[in-house]
């Protein structure tokens, strides 16, 4: 690099190269000397640089300036391995890396991933039209980031833009009573105790697929949520707890379809206490990914095309609120433990203002007919003494 000419400070030192630039350098804590990563222009901003570096060290605040050194992509992968989540959301946590983060920034750095790089791609994601994925994979980098920052290998979190990880979902389809029976009826007599288990106690998928007779008593009406078998996109099923700490529940089913729970028992459900309560007709466990194929065919006949078989669960929750349930009352029917699931439902539906509405103007007429009464009667007979 040509000559230097050094100068010798209280913390540190300086040197001028030929080309006029300075360099800064001082003993780490480590005991190695740690040079500054870009020369300055001046002698004056490299000892700024140095007193930044003696503050931190003052501090405590000193991070080893190679430790962020790391690639990103192995980084993350071991990030993913090391969470204790569901297998299903370990998933979808591979799936966001491969897809929409190892391709920008899979060859970089922890340390070279910065603010500007970040907004640039997520500005190309949200212009493909993947705003949803985007926020998904956004959050999952700033998870990812935000352990790095703990583990003092960069700074802090380069992830700043704010409202980037919110979803704005569109408002999910719900069918309509009728619209739930004909769909029953389409897929199937095999199938038709699953739509109607799935809209009118709004069990999840994964734990529909894994209900035993056992777990059904009719007697009571009620069905038994024990465990859930979540499907991955390789087809194979994981065989665990139900989602949430509210998932292992009891949910009363609607006597109207008694019936058809009572018809599906005698006629497909496998034989013993422990058989699974849908199956194939080769008697496999319900997949999704076989049950699919009748499941579409059935909502475009009935004219819904788009219409998941999860949102016959939202179809359900949507009734139940519709009844006036209170807030606890729906986290316990749809197991859930987080309070914002359970408040989507809580928007007021058109017929159910309408009701609340005329309770109150019920109430009022109660209350105040007396009173109005007696107010004309006095005004009556006033107005009689006036005439007389």
């Amino acid at each position: 690099m040509g000559n230097a000419k050094g100068f010798r400070r209280r913390f540190g030192s300086t040197r001028q190269y030929r080309s006029g630039r300075w360099t800064a350098s001082y003993l780490g804590p480590d005991g190695l000397e740690r040079r500054s990563p870009e020369t300055f222009a001046t002698k004056k901003e490299a000892e700024v640089w140095l007193s930044q570096m003696e503050a931190d060290l003052s501090r405590g605040d000193w991070r080893d300036p190679d430790a962020g050194n790391v690639n990103f992509l192995e980084y993350a992968e071991t990030w993913i391995a090391e969470r204790d989540v569901r297998p299903t959301t370990q998933e979808l946590y591979r799936r966001l890396l491969r897809l929409h983060l190892a391709p920008f920034f899979g060859e970089w750095t922890l340390l070279e991933i910065t603010p500007p790089r970040i907004r640039t791609w997520r500005a190309e994601l949200v212009a493909s039209g993947k705003r949803i994925t985007a926020a998904k994979a956004y959050r999952l980098l700033s998870s990812v980031l935000a352990t790095a920052a703990d583990d003092e290998l960069i700074r802090r979190n380069p992830c700043r833009i704010k409202g980037a990880g919110l979803e704005k979902s569109p408002e999910r389809t719900t069918a309509s009573i009728d619209q739930v029976y004909e769909l029953a009826e389409l897929v199937g007599p095999r199938w038709r105790a699953l739509v109607l288990m799935a809209a009118f106690t709004t069990l999840r998928p994964e734990e529909l697929a894994e209900l035993r007779r056992k777990d059904i008593d009719l007697v009571a009406g009620t069905v038994s949520v024990r465990q859930a078998a979540p499907e991955l996109t390789t087809g194979r099923r994981v065989l665990g707890d139900p989602k949430s700490d509210a998932g292992r529940r009891s949910v009363t089913i609607p006597e109207v379809m008694l019936t058809d729970l009572r018809r599906h028992l005698e006629w497909f459900a496998e034989k013993g206490p422990d058989g699974l309560l849908f199956v194939g007709p080769e008697g496999g466990a319900f997949r999704r990914s076989s049950f699919g194929r009748i499941w579409r065919k059935a909502r475009d006949t009935a004219g819904l095309p788009g219409f998941r078989f999860y949102d016959l669960r939202h179809t359900g929750n949507t009734l139940a609120a519709a009844t006036g349930a209170s807030l606890k009352e729906l986290m316990a029917r749809m197991g859930q433990s987080s309070v914002r699931a359970a408040m989507i439902y809580q928007h007021a539906t058109a017929e159910r203002d309408q009701k609340i509405a005329a309770g109150i103007d019920d109430a009022v007429k109660r209350i105040r007919r007396p009173a109005s009464s007696d107010r004309a009667d006095s005004a009556s007979g006033a107005n009689l003494v006036r005439d007389a």
